[in-house]
């Protein structure tokens, strides 16, 4: 069993480790592939400080998905 700590401050950083180390690869690699493309989106859309809150807003739900998870 994976920290559940460890796995959210990991997932928050890269999004989809903290899913993979904690057991559902193919859930960690759904996430990063999302975090991927909607940064993409978001910085051709917005080019704001908007974009940067839609992505920590998205960091900070993989961190908690993973810090359930591996509970």
């Amino acid at each position: 069993m994976v920290n559940a700590i460890l796995a959210a401050i990991l997932s928050f950083f890269i999004p989809g480790l903290g899913q993979a180390i904690a057991g559902d690869i193919k859930k960690g690699i759904i996430f990063f592939v999302v975090a991927i493309a909607l940064g993409i989106i978001v910085k051709l859309v917005f080019k704001s400080l908007f974009a940067s809150i839609i992505n920590i807003l998205y960091s900070l739900y993989v961190a908690y998905d993973a810090y359930q998870m591996a509970q």
